[in-house]
């Protein structure tokens, strides 16, 4: 860890914890963190990830002191070593994708200033039937993706452009060993639905699937900034979100 740099160019530091290793670096109370520090904070996520398993928590957590911290590591101990388990050699890639809504852009969708009357009522109706058919729409071409990619899991949301089409946000989970197998699906995949704007990176930490195995009643409001393990599946079915305009479908 020697040649990595944390936040705001500080040192880093390895905390050994049972089969665990904390990476933190020293951060000033008086110095805010901003979008470079968010940036170095996934860098080191990043350099870790390649040699280990990691769980890339929160960024701007801070401990008050080194006792604080043991005793974070300790009372979630066997929670980060379940995570750790069960994320162990595998790494998420992330997919945009633009497609077209069924019919209408987002500026239809505004109802009367009146909130009254029958032309509310058509349009409240409407505007119902729009967002059925988004959801269907996402439905469907997130269906489609999982058919073709085969991830482990997948966390999937979509929203409504200004433009009236839809974007999905669509992150899988799939083996490291795969990513090579991943990309030439990718390329064949675009090649071969050219009406669609796919965008694709990765490979990544799995954030995603960390923020949800941390989402549990039992997580600490404090959490170090990474937690690491040197290297060692559920498959289950994901959903699709609707967001922003289309957020009462989800």
């Amino acid at each position: 860890m020697e040649s990595v740099i944390g936040v705001s160019g500080n040192q880093v530091f390895l905390y050994p914890a049972s089969d665990l290793a904390v990476i933190v670096s020293e951060h000033n109370p008086q110095e805010s963190l901003n979008q470079k520090s968010g940036v170095d904070h996934a860098r080191v996520i990043a350099d870790c990830f390649q040699h280990s398993t990691v769980l890339p928590f929160r960024f701007g957590t801070v401990f008050d002191d080194d006792e604080s911290l043991r005793r974070s590591i300790r009372s979630n101990q066997r929670q980060f070593q379940g995570n750790i388990d069960k994320l162990r050699g595998k790494t998420e890639m992330h997919l945009k994708i633009l497609v077209d809504s069924c019919g209408g852009h987002s500026q239809d969708n505004h109802l009367p200033k009146d909130g009254a009357g029958q032309e509310y009522l058509t349009s409240l109706r409407e505007n119902a039937i729009r967002q059925r058919e988004h959801q269907t729409r996402a439905r469907a071409v997130s269906c489609q993706m999982h058919r073709l990619f085969l991830p482990l899991d997948e966390e999937v949301s979509c929203r409504l452009t200004e433009s009236g089409r839809m974007m999905l946000d669509i992150a899988h989970l799939i083996d490291r060993k795969c990513v090579e197998r991943y990309l030439n699906k990718f390329s064949t995949t675009c090649a071969a639905m050219r009406e669609w704007q796919m965008q694709l990176s990765g490979p990544w930490p799995p954030y995603h699937f960390v923020q949800r195995l941390t989402r549990g009643p039992h997580t600490h409001a404090q959490q170090p900034a990474t937690v690491s393990v040197s290297p060692a599946a559920q498959a289950a079915t994901g959903t699709v979100c609707m967001q922003e305009q289309i957020s009462a479908l989800a």
